[in-house]
Formats: structure tokens, C-alpha cells, sequence
């Protein structure tokens, strides 16, 4: 990868104001019917930190992400994003807060009839109704951070399965969010593609420290982020010394049967004698 450009002015400070967990759910519950899909859940996200989120298919991961943006309201149980009560927001109020939230889709949910470079720059080209000299700075600077600036003029039906990944997280980095949300990243990519979008999180993770929450079925990519850092010196992945942390926390959560049942770091992952996460894990 070539040296990076990098699409923020600057990265996120943290003050007293957003000090504040990123995500909070407390006692969060949803059913579809009889279909109890999520009993009770409870978590949170720091400011800064980069949590991964697994389960077994149906487990909820993907509505945790919806609940946390507003798209669903939980049946009971209270959700804070970004210091505001998502469960207690009108509809209206709620775009102004989905303007802070960065969102990687899965399978991308690219526009086909748009470019590269108007996927990129859809939010913006929303807000201000124009695609000024400004919108097509910043397109460039988050597609040069994707390292697919010359992808412009393409539309997504000539870009590779993880060429329109990459489109997506930069889509995602337009608005310079407070908060990333990616559903599935590497969802039916090759290993190698894989582990290009993986180190691409990777790298927005240590330059920028964004919040994040990551939904994955990939336990590899989960411990992939957490024994590697950003080199930004050679503008690579590169693994972390033997016992050392990520500069930025990362942390891994667990759903069984609509309840959390794991929250902790690496090292608490692999000192757990849970006998379901030993098996979930090997």
C-alpha cells in the first residue's frame, strides 16, 4: 500500500463533552412474535474503542446495529448512542444523529446506477445539494485513504467484490463520523481480500481512533485486529510484540440465546473456561 492521504483534518480528541460511552445498551430486548431474539442485552462501547461482535446466525448482531442507529425500536430496555436516548428520539431528531454514525453495509449496498464517485459522495451531495469544489475534496481524500482514487468515474459493476468494500468504508468516512458501524465487512470475501479490507479497518482504527462496533462471523479478522497495530511509517498492518495491547482497546462481545454472554479483551477470550466460547473459539 502507498503512503497514506488521510481524509480527517485531524484525529478525534477526547474531551469532557464526549467522554461519555459511545454506545450503551442496557437490558435491551426485541421479539418478532414469538421469536424472542435478543432477552436482555447489555454492553458498551467507549469512546475510542473498536468492540467485535459475534454470534451464531439469528443470534441478532445485525439488529443490534439497526437498534443502535434507530432503524428498529427494542421492546423494552433504554439505548444511548453518542450521549443521545435513541430509544426516546423522534424520527426527525434521529437524522441529525445518523449524520454523526458511519455505516459499512453488508454486501456493500452500493448504488448501481451511481459512480464511484457518487456513492462517495451521496450523504454530502444530500445535505448540500450540489457537488462543489469542497464535496470533490474530500471524495478524493477518503478514496486516496482507500487507496482507489482512480476508481472515480467507475460504476460498482466494474469494481472486484473488495474493491466495492472499500468504496463502502470510505462512503462510510465522508462525514468524519464519531461512530463506525460495520455490518459484515469481510462477508463473502477470499481470505486474502479479506485480510486487505481487515487491515484497511485496521489502519482508520489507530490513525483516527474512531469508535467502532464491528458485527462479524469471522473470528479470524476479530483476532487479526487485536494482535496487530497501523504502521504509519510503512503504511502496513504489522503484528503486535508478544504481549503487548492495542494502543486502542478492543474487546469482543458474544451473544448466546438473546443475552451477552462474553465481554472482554483477547486475553480474557482465551482465559475463558466457558465451555460454549472454548468451542466457539477453537
Amino acid at each position: 500500500m502507498s503512503a497514506p492521504t488521510l481524509p480527517l483534518d485531524s484525529a478525534a480528541v477526547t474531551t469532557e463533552e464526549n467522554s461519555a460511552p459511545a454506545i450503551v445498551f442496557e437490558d435491551v430486548a426485541l421479539a418478532f412474535g414469538e421469536n424472542e431474539v435478543l432477552r436482555g442485552v447489555s454492553f458498551r462501547l467507549n469512546r475510542g474503542e473498536t468492540k467485535a461482535l459475534f454470534g451464531v446466525a439469528g443470534s441478532g448482531k445485525s439488529l443490534i446495529l439497526k437498534l443502535a442507529i434507530g432503524l428498529l425500536r427494542p421492546d423494552s430496555g433504554r439505548i444511548i448512542v453518542l450521549g443521545e436516548d435513541v430509544t426516546q428520539m423522534r424520527e426527525e431528531d434521529l437524522f441529525a444523529l445518523r449524520a454523526k454514525v458511519g455505516m459499512v453495509f453488508q454486501e456493500s449496498a452500493l448504488f448501481d446506477s451511481l459512480s464511484v464517485r457518487e456513492n462517495v459522495a451521496y450523504r454530502l451531495m444530500e445535505e448540500h445539494g450540489i457537488y462543489d469544489d469542497e464535496i470533490d475534496r474530500r471524495v478524493r481524500e477518503v478514496l486516496r485513504f482507500v487507496e482507489l482514487e482512480h476508481t472515480l468515474d467507475l460504476n460498482p459493476a466494474e469494481l472486484s467484490g473488495g474493491m466495492r468494500r472499500r468504496v463502502a468504508i470510505a462512503r462510510a468516512l465522508i462525514t468524519k463520523p464519531e461512530l463506525l458501524l460495520y455490518d459484515s465487512p469481510t462477508g463473502g470475501l477470499d481470505p486474502v481480500t479479506s485480510n486487505t479490507i481487515i487491515e484497511l479497518i485496521v489502519k482508520q482504527r489507530d490513525v483516527y481512533k474512531t469508535s467502532a462496533l464491528m458485527v462479524t462471523h469471522r473470528l479470524q479478522d476479530a483476532f487479526t485486529m487485536a494482535t496487530h497495530q497501523f504502521d504509519k511509517q510503512s503504511n502496513r498492518m504489522v503484528p503486535l510484540p508478544a504481549g503487548q495491547r492495542c494502543e486502542v482497546p478492543m474487546s469482543f462481545l458474544i451473544l448466546r440465546d438473546g443475552k451477552v454472554i462474553f465481554d472482554g479483551d483477547l486475553r480474557e477470550l482465551a482465559d475463558s473456561t466457558d465451555e460454549y466460547i472454548r468451542e466457539y473459539i477453537s
